[in-house]
């Protein structure tokens, strides 16, 4: 490992353009592989790559190494992904780290990073071929319902083609039929139905182009492509420990989630207070039918803040991770955090400080691995 941060050290500054010649050995040795990729490379940029260093980095810790790369290995699957493209893959990585590694690469450095992406691609392999025995690489899946709730959000509801597993707080990623080979992650809104229908929150971002083609574009009748169930922002809520959640945006999406399957537990003694955070009231979208739940179910709190406004009745105001630090301390709660990356990370340090212990942090920052 010593070996991996030194030679990561020397990469990682100069990533674009070892990113840049790691694709170009891909393509051109091995053209098998390049129809999984997007057309437009711009979108897929250095993913791929930086998830292998981000992995190799990680290999320190065993446990946690083998649950995120069985998650890869098993989305991969709906790439087309198959055991013999992973050699490839792995001859390209160690050509590119060792043109840019300079003199930190040696024969020491490059059997580390052997060994390393042996292990990288063997839980991979093994997550896909366990997942490949139970469940499709893909699901196809109807939209039956678009409604704007804003300018720039749609909730989408779709029919998947046969069963789909998940737990509320986890999210999928959507490939649409406008961008081929081009998946975004987007978390369940609702905890699982009996109707076995699926419901996404999503906003359009700039330059976001299967955002704005899931707001703009699609409608009923549209088929996406769904990946498989993926994240651990799940509760075990047979424990009923008090729940704290903080929601950004489109991040009360989980939450939601969250809270309703926390209702067909009953509450079982528990409290539950959601932060329901956006810069104007408009974004707000969710927030008449999480206070209709809490007007039916005493033990759930639904607190709006706004960052973006003057004082408003029965709304805070401030940013929301700050304004979360306030009604502190939380010691004793399990909290979860669904949103913008950087309000996310902001509120994990105000949860600490508050007497939250981090193995009772939840959330999925998705981007930081594997998708945005």
């Amino acid at each position: 490992m010593e070996l991996i941060r030194a030679s990561l050290a020397v990469v990682e500054p100069v990533a674009d353009r070892a990113t840049a010649h790691f694709y170009a050995l891909l393509f051109l040795h091995h053209p098998e592989v390049r129809s999984l990729f997007p057309a437009a490379m711009d979108v897929q940029r250095d993913r791929l790559f930086r998830a292998l260093l981000a992995a190799a980095r990680g290999a320190e810790d065993p446990v946690a190494l083998r649950t995120r790369l069985g998650e890869l290995g098993r989305g991969h699957r709906r790439y087309g992904t198959l055991t013999g493209h992973y050699p490839p893959v792995g001859e390209c990585l160690v050509q590119a780290l060792a043109r840019y590694a300079g003199a930190r690469w040696d024969a020491d450095t490059e059997l580390a990073w052997r060994r390393v992406y042996r292990l990288i691609s063997t839980i991979m392999i093994e997550a896909a071929e366990e997942a490949a025995r139970t469940s499709p690489p893909w699901w196809q899946g109807e939209v039956v319902r678009h409604e704007r709730r804003t300018r720039d959000v749609a909730v989408i509801t779709v029919r998947p083609d046969q069963a789909y597993r998940y737990r509320a707080g986890q999210y999928c990623s959507l490939e649409t039929p406008w961008w081929p080979r081009v998946w975004r992650h987007y978390s369940f809104a609702t905890a699982p139905r009996p109707d076995g229908l699926l419901t996404f929150h999503v906003k359009a971002v700039p330059a976001g182009w299967v955002s704005n083609a899931l707001v703009h574009r699609a409608a009923p009748g549209d088929v996406l492509r769904l990946g498989p169930a993926a994240g651990a922002m799940t509760v075990d809520h047979a424990l009923g420990a008090d729940l704290l959640c903080l929601a950004g945006g489109t991040g009360i999406a989980p939450i939601r989630a969250l809270v309703e399957e926390a209702v067909e537990y009953g509450g079982r003694g528990r409290s539950v207070e959601v932060f329901y955070g956006a810069r104007g009231a408009a974004e707000l979208y969710e927030l008449d039918g999480l206070r209709e739940l809490a007007a039916r179910h005493p033990w759930l709190a639904v607190r709006p803040v706004l960052s973006g406004s003057g004082p408003a009745e029965g709304v805070l105001t401030g940013e929301l991770p700050e304004v979360v630090g306030r009604f502190g301390p939380w010691t004793g709660r399990e909290a979860v955090l669904s949103g913008p990356p950087a309000m996310v990370r902001r509120g994990v340090g105000v949860l600490l400080r508050a007497g939250v212990p981090a193995e009772r942090i939840r959330h999925d920052l998705v981007g930081e691995l594997a998708a945005g």
